[in-house]
């Protein structure tokens, strides 16, 4: 079972039991059964600091994705912690579900490309 804790510290309402439901579609649709998720939606400023201490560009963004075990294969009864996406409400508006498609994509190890972008229309269409 997947296990999904969303903070909001955006200052933008979220449908955040959507939010969930749609991370545990796309995950269920790429194989990943069981595991910990962490989802952030958050307000401008605080993804710009995001992504300025991690990537070194001082800019906001739609989404980062903090992946920690994604796929890798675990030992016995060790617990997968899949990550954490990160999505600023105010840089996507009110469609942020590809964003968090696209974040939950790469916390699963997905890069940027013709694949990717391919299985995150598929995944939306469903």
């Amino acid at each position: 079972m997947i296990s999904v804790d969303v903070a909001n510290r955006s200052g933008t309402e979220v449908d955040e039991p959507g939010a969930v439901e749609l991370a545990g579609r796309v995950l269920q649709a790429e194989g990943i059964l069981d595991g910990e998720l962490g989802i952030a939606f958050v307000a401008e400023d605080e993804m710009r600091d995001l992504k300025r201490d991690h990537l070194g560009i001082d800019e906001a963004t739609d989404v980062l994705s903090f992946p920690i075990d994604g796929r890798d294969a675990l030992p016995e009864g060790v617990p997968r912690v899949l990550g954490d996406v990160v999505v600023c409400p105010q840089v996507v508006g009110d469609d942020w579900r590809w964003p968090l498609t696209h974040g939950l994509l790469h916390l699963l190890g997905y890069d940027h490309g013709e694949e990717m972008e391919a299985r995150e229309q598929e995944l939306l269409r469903q």
